[in-house]
């Protein structure tokens, strides 16, 4: 009986965390990113009106759905963070999974009745071109992923969204990775460079004050190229090294180039 009281008392006292996944027509992810934060002790789905039966999905693996209008990757994890039942907040992709190593490092932390950290770096491996990937500045790749509420939040205007813990606030490293299985294909790769990241990043510089020359246009390809295949290593990927580095170059002569864009057009309104 006394075994049984204390088994209890460790139950009460453990860690609550809410796991959070923010998605917009995620059908055919949801359910195995569900499935891999299984453990938490609440699960949140933070939908931007889907059209496809993600919503219906995550209902029937037992998640808490909130559905509203996309305000931009930073603002909708926060308002998933502050929605959240727990304090401590564990922040996942709709294609990511957790990894058996994180999460036993996971498991521990919930044992204890007080986290030694207020928030958890955790490295971040990507499933490209039926590989995964080592290098091109792809890995380890940290996200603070984990962290308590009530001493950080997201930030980041439009894209490179991240947790960012306020002054004094204890980070530490956990063991594992958050397995992350990025673009179907190529085609795919190319179209969100094309539909979605460059813009968001031309508009978040343009916004931050940054401004691009035709010198810059010229060079940012090759400078993006020549960081992700040599200097963080691309090449010992093979292939997909190659076209990881490649897609680096596009994004940044287009993301510049769409930055003079709008300096032109800035010129035209005056």
């Amino acid at each position: 009986m006394r075994s049984e009281k204390i088994f209890h008392a460790k139950q009460v006292n453990r860690l609550k965390i809410t796991a959070t996944i923010i998605t917009f027509n995620e059908a055919k992810n949801i359910r195995t990113a569900l499935e891999s934060v299984a453990w938490a002790d609440e699960t949140l789905v933070v939908d931007s009106q889907s059209t496809d039966e993600t919503c219906e999905i995550a209902r029937a693996c037992g998640a808490r759905v909130i559905s509203r209008e996309w305000p931009g990757f930073s603002a909708q994890k926060q308002f998933a963070a502050e929605a959240a039942t727990h304090d401590f907040i564990f922040s996942l992709d709709a294609d990511e999974r957790v990894s058996p190593e994180l999460l036993s490092s996971i498991h521990r932390i919930r044992a204890e009745e007080s986290s030694s950290a207020d928030g958890f770096r955790i490295a971040r491996r990507t499933f490209y071109m039926n590989r995964w990937i080592r290098g091109g500045g792809w890995y380890p790749d940290f996200q603070l992923r984990l962290y308590d509420r009530r001493r950080g939040g997201w930030q980041g205007a439009h894209v490179h969204e991240s947790v960012r813990m306020e002054t004094g606030a204890r980070v530490e490293k956990l063991q594992g990775d958050i397995l992350h299985y990025s673009f179907a294909d190529a085609g795919e790769h190319a179209r969100l460079i094309a539909e979605r990241y460059a813009p968001l990043g031309a508009r978040q510089m343009y916004e931050g004050g940054r401004r691009t020359s035709k010198l810059e246009i010229a060079v940012a390809g090759t400078l993006a190229f020549t960081r992700s295949y040599f200097l963080k290593g691309g090449f010992r990927d093979g292939v997909a090294g190659f076209c990881i580095a490649r897609f680096a170059a596009h994004h940044a002569f287009l993301k510049h180039l769409l930055l003079w864009e709008m300096q032109q057009r800035e010129k035209v309104e005056r």
